[in-house]
């Protein structure tokens, strides 16, 4: 993959995970297009082959990279709650890399979460229940909890808290992932053009055939 593949995968990865957040927030249910279980599993990729293995390949990160055009690109598109819940999960990996004892032991949380996963099959809501239960741990505690607008009646339902913060975790995992292959934020000022210019080219090679409530998590 070129320098600016990684990068701009990983954003699309946080992009899409932050679609899905405001997705469910708002209407309860994702449809396939999110591909939630890839973006879940990427964060229990604790040794990937390669860096798409970690989403399981390009494909499932269509979506994320249609959000991210929309959010980077010059059109009159742009999800202002989804460029706050990006920025704010951005933030939230820097304080997190900040503290390293803490990302230490939820590395290790992570770890035996996979293990639960793939050795003792454990259903697909457990993991999530655990994520969740990371991400409250781990993530809460850095700082000011990000507000999370949607239906109050979804939002107090424990199934849909548990697919936020889990996908929020999603979200600052690929964070984490967009620094650790280069990414910057004076990139989103300086070199906007070529990110826009590679999110295209994956969009084009993934289809080689085509042209209000506020809760805290």
């Amino acid at each position: 993959m070129s320098n600016w593949q990684q990068p701009v995968l990983a954003l699309a990865a946080l992009a899409q995970a932050c679609a899905a957040v405001k997705q469910l927030a708002r209407h309860g249910q994702l449809s396939e297009e999110f591909n939630r279980d890839a973006l879940l599993n990427s964060v229990l990729q604790q040794q990937p082959e390669s860096f798409t293995a970690i989403y399981g390949g390009t494909a499932n990160l269509q979506f994320g990279l249609k959000v991210l055009l929309a959010q980077i690109g010059a059109t009159r598109e742009k999800d202002v709650e989804i460029t706050r819940y990006m920025v704010g999960a951005l933030a939230l990996a820097r304080r997190l890399e900040r503290k390293p004892q803490a990302l230490q032991k939820l590395g290790e949380r992570i770890t035996q979460l996979e293990r639960q996963q793939s050795q003792f099959m454990f259903e697909q809501g457990t993991v999530i229940s655990g994520m969740a239960g990371a991400y409250s741990d781990f993530i809460s505690p850095l700082g000011r909890p990000l507000q999370i607008h949607g239906k109050p009646a979804l939002l107090q339902q424990q199934t849909i808290q548990n697919q936020i913060r889990a996908l929020l975790l999603v979200a600052i995992r690929s964070a984490i992932l967009w620094r650790q292959v280069g990414g910057k934020r004076r990139h989103f000022l300086f070199s906007r053009r070529r990110m826009v210019a590679t999110a295209l080219e994956l969009l084009r090679n993934a289809h080689p055939s085509s042209p209000d409530s506020e809760s805290s998590v």
